[in-house]
């Protein structure tokens, strides 16, 4: 079992000029599936023309014409995108904003439908902010085409044999609390309890949208955890030690951190078509110039955040005919901004795509923008480093990105070679395009959090609990578009859930 492709089997690729063809044309994906729940749901289509061959470039960006409609509602709710990602495939997306019994799906080509249109979605068709979770965690996987596992979730559980939520309750606060930003958090009955420790605790506002859209979507396993709210994973004793299990959004070689989704990531997921203008899908439709046509230049922009950022500053100074790199901001070196300034102004990052090599370089901890770049139409040189996410582990370098030394050493040697070898960096590029299409899609991010915590809620020894000081967090309401939800859970899914436990609605 695996999540939907980005890409369907290789089909024969047809001749510049080629005509699409409205029967030959492949339409799939998790959109087209009712019981498949996405803040923005998503398909595909890749353009086949009458012999059967892809089309590999964009035969124009209206090409295709998708409407969504309800058989017994006169307007729908429903705002569409049909993305061109100037390689011959379309990725079509759409948010709902209220519920239906029943959608219909036409895609349509010079008035002629196309594969297999109107699909048609028998209901209910919940939207995002509908609350009906589904019953049975694996018929939700089963729906989502969840992958069995992830390497990383089964490397960071690895070293730790149980999980006692009533040592950890008391341990982790005493360790932790006093000099770091926490959530301590609790879910039960599928609803979300939390306490924060620390000061700096505005991000927890990631962690609960997560959560609540989660448990909005599938009922969660009875758990209790820790998420750190800052940078830095925390961690650090040996798995000989008692290590405290941490859920963190970066994880590193020397810590034993949970590592989750970024919140970035997580983020863009959750408000695509809503607050954020990049995310995994719009970077595929702006992905620059064709690839003959980009600047064989190395290019880079961000803040101060680390050293190696002021020293790849001063390696474009030295060589501004082979690197492109300058600040947009000073935070951390202010001392030093008359050395490395003046800053540049901001450049939307769709326009990264203008250059072929894209240097990622570590900021204050792994640096979030990796998946966006790798989803691009560049190559990535990536700077080694002992900082990772939740899918580096899948990453191999000279197949998904050029490794550049740590200390940037080989960085001018490199993007020559990368000049040297152009057929090899286009394949490395597309390989790593696919790689983002596939495993790095809202499915997959709410694939990964609920298996990463139906893991961990199995290694629990203790039951969780709702402690002292722990609120409540709400689920949104929409008294403007209210859902009905079909479903029921019965006493014995209750049962069997809680683990036959009936505790007291508060512990110490």
């Amino acid at each position: 079992m695996g999540l939907f492709l980005a890409r369907l089997p290789e089909l024969p690729v047809a001749q510049a000029g080629s005509v699409p063809s409205a029967g030959k044309t492949l339409v799939w994906g998790p959109g087209l599936e009712a019981n498949i729940v996405l803040p923005a749901r998503f398909f595909y289509i890749q353009t086949v023309d009458g012999s059967g061959r892809n089309l590999t470039t964009s035969p124009g960006e209206k090409t295709f014409e998708v409407k969504i409609v309800s058989p017994v509602e006169q307007f729908t709710r429903i705002w569409i995108q049909v993305l061109d990602r100037q390689d011959g495939s379309f990725l079509v997306r759409y948010r709902m904003y209220a519920s239906y019994s029943e959608l219909h799906i036409h895609i349509m080509l010079k008035n002629k439908h196309v594969a297999k249109s109107p699909y048609v979605l028998e209901g209910p068709v919940y939207h995002e902010g509908c609350n009906c979770p589904q019953p049975s965690g694996a018929t939700w996987e089963e729906h989502m085409k969840c992958p069995q596992s992830f390497p990383q979730i089964d490397k960071d559980l690895s070293v730790f044999p149980s999980v006692d939520p009533d040592r950890n309750a008391q341990e982790i606060p005493q360790r932790f609390g006093q000099r770091q930003s926490l959530c301590h958090y609790t879910i039960k009955d599928n609803k979300i309890y939390v306490k924060t420790f620390g000061e700096h605790v505005g991000f927890r506002i990631f962690m609960d949208a997560i959560l609540l859209s989660l448990t909005r979507k599938v009922w969660l396993p009875d758990m209790e955890f820790f998420v750190n709210l800052g940078d830095w994973p925390l961690e650090k004793r040996k798995p000989t030690e008692k290590i405290h299990p941490i859920f963190s959004w970066c994880g590193s070689n020397n810590t034993r951190d949970i590592v989750m989704p970024t919140y970035d990531l997580t983020e863009s997921v959750l408000e695509t078509m809503g607050r954020v203008s990049l995310d995994m899908m719009s970077v595929q439709a702006n992905t620059g110039p064709p690839w003959p046509l980009k600047n064989a230049t190395a290019f880079w922009r961000g803040r101060d955040s680390r050293q190696e950022r002021l020293e790849l500053v001063k390696l474009s100074r030295a060589h501004p005919e082979m690197i492109d790199a300058a600040f947009t901001n000073f935070f951390f070196f202010k001392h030093d901004e008359s050395l490395y300034g003046p800053l540049v102004k901001h450049v939307s990052f769709f326009d990264f795509f203008k250059y072929k090599y894209q240097i990622n370089i570590d900021g204050t901890v792994a640096a979030y923008r990796l998946p966006y770049l790798l989803a691009g139409d560049s190559v990535v040189l990536k700077q080694d480093s002992g900082y990772y996410e939740h899918f580096y582990d899948e990453l191999r370098p000279w197949e998904h990105y050029i490794p550049i030394r740590a200390d940037l050493g080989d960085l001018l040697e490199k993007i020559q070679w990368a000049r040297d070898h152009d057929d090899q960096v286009r394949k490395i590029t597309q390989t790593a395009q696919q790689f983002a299409r596939n495993h790095l899609m809202g499915d997959s991010i709410f694939c990964y959090h609920y298996k990463l915590f139906q893991k961990y809620a199995k290694l629990q020894v203790t039951e969780p609990r709702v402690r002292k000081g722990m609120e409540l967090v709400d689920q949104p309401t929409d008294d403007l578009f209210p859902c009905s939800c079909h479903r029921t859970r019965t006493h014995t899914q209750v049962r069997v859930l809680s683990n036959k436990h009936t505790p007291a609605p508060y512990a110490v």
